[in-house]
C-alpha cells in the first residue's frame, strides 16, 4: 500500500486513514472492524463444523482472536473501536432475555429459594474444589521438592 507523506496513517487491513474524527469515518472504521471479528467468528465455526471438537466457535473464536493479537498478526487498533463499540452497548443485547424473564414471574416467586440456592451452590462448589485441588497438587509439589 502506497501512501502518501501527509502526516496520515492508515490501517493496514482495511486501508482507512485511521486519523480523522468524521462519523462517516468512524462509522466505516467500525463496520470493517465488526467485519473482521465477523470473519474470525466464521473461520472459527467453520472448523468447529469441519472438526467436530466440542468447542463452541465463539470461545474458538476468541481464542484465534487471542493468538493472533499475541502474535500481532492482528493489532490492537484493527478491532479496538468495533470492540469498544460492543461493550459499550452490550446491555441492549441482554434486554431481550430480560423481557422473556418476566414471562416467568410465577416459576420465580414459586421456586425463587431453590433456585437462589442452586446459583450460590454451583458458583461456590467449583470455587471450593478448585482452591482444594490447588492446596494438594502445591503440598505436592512441596513433598516431591523436598
Amino acid at each position: 500500500m502506497h501512501l502518501v507523506r501527509t502526516g496520515h496513517t492508515a490501517c493496514a487491513i482495511c486501508h482507512i486513514p485511521s486519523t480523522g474524527t468524521t462519523t462517516v469515518n468512524k462509522f466505516i472504521r467500525i463496520l470493517w472492524q465488526t467485519a473482521l471479528l465477523f470473519a474470525i467468528y466464521q473461520g472459527s465455526l467453520w472448523v468447529v463444523r469441519v472438526t467436530g471438537i466440542p468447542v463452541p466457535a465463539n470461545v474458538l473464536g476468541i481464542l484465534v482472536l487471542f493468538c493472533l493479537l499475541l502474535s500481532g498478526v492482528i493489532k490492537e487498533h484493527h478491532v479496538n473501536e468495533a470492540a469498544t463499540f460492543f461493550l459499550k452497548h452490550l446491555v441492549f443485547f441482554f434486554v431481550p432475555v430480560a423481557v422473556a424473564l418476566m414471562n416467568w414471574g410465577e416459576v420465580f416467586y414459586q421456586y425463587g429459594w431453590v433456585l437462589l440456592a442452586a446459583i450460590v451452590v454451583s458458583a461456590l462448589l467449583p470455587l471450593a474444589l478448585v482452591g482444594r485441588l490447588a492446596q494438594y497438587l502445591q503440598k505436592r509439589k512441596d513433598r516431591c521438592s523436598n
